[in-house]
């Protein structure tokens, strides 16, 4: 019999093998498709896949989420490598502007009690810079525990310098084509932060709230924000409303209000809901996107009431200066002298806008800022996009819908394409500028009445730099490509774009799927990927969403330290189809842990009864049984094959799972015992080769899913010819 190598007469211990199994790796270089086609693993010219890992935000560490990202991707990356493709996966982090910055304001004021206005631009950027980079540090170990197999060769950062100058890049080239604008527009202002977030970072929080009933002359408004209506002087009814026909676009008259008498006037537009309340409504257009637009639509006047500190202005009167808060109760208290209150409704479900990145109420404002305008027509010089013609006037909306609805661009599950559309539908000119300090700086400078936009700086003496930042999320809208080196045409460029994948989760097809879209199909005119692979949310085994607030938080490297990646790998994937949301419980994980251990117990049985001299190249005459098991075998790894291609991981490692317990282990190593203790020649050879086959071809199969232990036994398992386990041709493909 085969002496059996030392490590596989003791238990297998995962904390003291993945460590070690994932150096061997680096060491091998095969993370870089580069060093497969020198190596001869792969072809120069072959069928290549390439994927960007969704980076995650130098704000701390990973969490499961993170996990359960990282391993779909390195499963669907190490099957593609397993087959033969020139296959990269693209490693980085986003400085995450609004996140990181917010998180490094509350640790210095919690430790020194100062903010960043009184430590400088200077100093404040270096401490964020400190921060992100340990953060970065601490991410990139969590990776490499979680088995993620990315090329970190190619390793990006949203901030470093390749990174600024696409975004300068892009920048220039958007506002050139007249697509990038500064001007005055209906704003999420966040008094807390002092800065603008996007529409998606706003979270609107349920909670009960007074709903006040007012009389505005011979009209009853409704309003749950008093506060705001010092300045509304105009009354919109529809057109159509039979109760107010006497009233005439335009009319005007004088109605007792909060500090006295005003000019009211009657417009009538369609966008009223006659079924709601009374049907009438006063509008304030300085602090209601709604109301901003009909301002707009209609030609009428616009005035402050709020400052950006969320105080009251002086149109207030005896309010002025005082907080939304301290002020509501008083103005009320107010119009009930006045007999101007008809009723007040302490049962209002109203929903409440706070930034999702500072906890901050949002107070929309009208401010001057920099946006992308979605809606201007341009000639698209060049289009690899179906139904979009190159020379052709295209929007930026158009690309982002025509992109998934021709078919290019494939969005798994597919009913969050309707999602998609939706949100594309509905989707207003983007705010990309930030009063923030951490991130990339507007590139445009000032000098008198000059305004220069450009790549690098002006010549010239004078010039002061727009001082707000982008959107993080513009920097990340270039990711497939920044990362291949554009603005250069690198040879990774034209090699590995557009990208053959998108995995990341549904909760943020809007903030970062759509703006790559639109994005790529500007600056280079084609999609960004083929095929977007949509995961849901980790929850608890309660089936509650995991956050630090609940106290529910799930660390990944606690479970590793315990169970082992593998078996975390394996809980966050089987049972969990796209879209869908996983309830992790611990007791999913210790059974995979069970499941590494009936691997390795498996493989020990298998290598005490090989012969010395056993060859696995040279085939023996199978007997009926055995013939048998390998005819399932095939199935079963075309079966799993089909599954991997189209995405089916869930159901692909639940019956790898169900195939190597209770197929081969209960039943053909159960099986061949008798004949390996007591049948002839035949026999014996035919199940001896059986055994090892089975288990090869499941150590190859089960290799992406669980790819540490796999390693470890495929390592020190004595056949000739082998490779390393990660780059061996997939089964069915050798």
């Amino acid at each position: 019999m085969q002496n059996i190598p030392e490590k596989f007469l003791k238990p297998y211990e995962p904390t003291k093998t993945e460590r070690s199994i994932y150096k061997y790796w680096e060491k091998s270089d095969f993370f870089n498709p580069d060093t497969c086609i020198e190596k001869g693993i792969c072809e120069k010219g072959a069928e290549t896949f390439s994927i960007v890992l969704p980076p995650p935000n130098v704000t701390g560490v990973l969490h499961t989420g993170h996990a359960g990202m990282l391993a779909i991707e390195d499963i669907i990356v190490r099957f593609n490598r397993m087959r033969g493709k020139n296959t990269l996966w693209v490693p980085g982090t986003d400085h995450a502007g609004i996140a990181t910055q917010t998180k490094v304001e509350k640790e210095i004021y919690k430790k020194e009690g100062k903010n960043r206005h009184d430590l400088g631009r200077e100093d404040f950027l270096k401490r964020v810079e400190d921060f992100a980079q340990d953060s970065h540090d601490t991410i990139v170990e969590q990776m490499k525990q979680m088995g993620a197999s990315v090329d970190w060769s190619r390793e990006a950062f949203t901030l470093d310098e390749k990174r600024e100058l696409a975004v300068r890049t892009a920048f220039t080239k958007m506002y050139e084509a007249g697509l990038i604008y500064k001007g005055f527009r209906s704003v999420n202002w966040d008094p807390k932060m002092q800065t603008v977030v996007s529409d998606e970072e706003v979270d609107y929080e349920e909670q009960k709230s007074k709903f006040y009933y007012l009389k505005y002359g011979p009209f009853t408004i409704g309003t749950a924000r008093p506060e705001t209506k010092f300045g509304d002087k105009y009354v919109v009814i529809h057109p159509d409303d039979k109760r107010y026909a006497e009233y005439k676009h335009g009319d005007k008259l004088t109605v007792e209000w909060i500090n006295g008498p005003i000019e009211a006037t009657i417009i009538k537009d369609e966008v009223i809901d006659m079924e709601f309340g009374t049907g009438v409504m006063t509008i304030t257009p300085w602090h209601s996107e709604v109301d901003f637009e009909l301002a707009e639509k209609h030609g009428l006047d616009k005035e402050q009431i709020i400052d950006l500190y969320g105080k009251l202005l002086p149109i207030a009167g005896e309010f002025a200066g005082m907080k939304i808060k301290d002020a509501r109760d008083k103005i009320i208290e107010k119009l009930e002298q006045k007999g101007l209150v008809e009723k007040i409704d302490d049962r209002y479900e109203n929903k409440i806008a706070t930034n999702s990145r500072g906890s901050g109420v949002i107070e929309p404002q009208i401010l001057e800022q920099w946006f992308v305008n979605v809606n201007k027509e341009f000639t698209i010089p060049y289009s690899n996009i179906n139904e979009i013609k190159s020379g052709s006037v295209t929007t930026l909306k158009k690309i982002m819908k025509t992109s998934v609805a021709s078919g290019q661009i494939k969005i798994l599950p597919d009913r969050f394409e309707k999602t998609y559309f939706n949100w594309i539908d509905n989707l207003r000119d983007w705010n990309i500028s930030r009063q923030l300090w951490y991130g990339h700086r507007i590139p445009v400078w000032y000098r008198d009445k000059e305004t220069y936009v450009g790549v690098s700086v002006p010549e010239g003496d004078g010039w002061t730099q727009d001082p707000d930042t982008l959107d993080t999320w513009f920097s990340s809208g270039l990711w497939t490509f920044s990362t291949l080196g554009w603005p250069e045409n690198t040879e990774d460029l034209k090699t590995y774009h557009p990208t053959t994948l998108l995995e990341t989760g549904y909760d943020i097809i809007f903030f970062w799927v759509a703006r790559m879209v639109l994005m790529s199909g500007f600056l280079l005119g084609e999609v960004p990927f083929n095929t977007v692979y949509l995961h849901g949310l980790v929850r608890d085994e309660k089936g509650a969403k995991i956050s630090k607030s609940l106290g529910n938080n799930i660390d990944p490297l606690e479970l590793i330290e315990k169970y082992g990646a593998d078996a975390l790998r394996m809980a966050l994937i089987v049972g969990v189809g796209p879209g869908s949301d996983l309830s992790l419980s611990e007791n999913k994980i210790k059974a995979y842990k069970h499941f590494s251990n009936k691997i390795w117990n498996a493989t020990r049985f298998v290598l005490a009864n090989m012969r010395n001299d056993f060859d696995y190249i040279q085939k023996p005459p199978l007997v009926q049984i055995d013939e048998q098991y390998i005819k399932e075998l095939n199935n079963i790894i075309e079966d799993i094959t089909s599954d991997m291609n189209q995405y089916r991981l869930y159901l692909a490692g639940e019956k790898l799972y169900h195939y190597f317990w209770h197929t081969y282990a209960d039943i053909i190593i159960e099986g061949a015992k008798e004949r390996l203790k007591n049948g002839n020649d035949t026999e014996k050879k035919s199940a001896e080769w059986t055994l090892v086959h089975i288990l090869i071809s499941s150590l190859k199969l089960l290799h992406p899913f669980m790819p540490f232990i796999t390693e470890a036994i495929w390592k020190d398992f004595p056949i000739k010819e082998k490779k390393i386990l990660m780059v061996e041709k997939w089964p069915g493909s050798e």
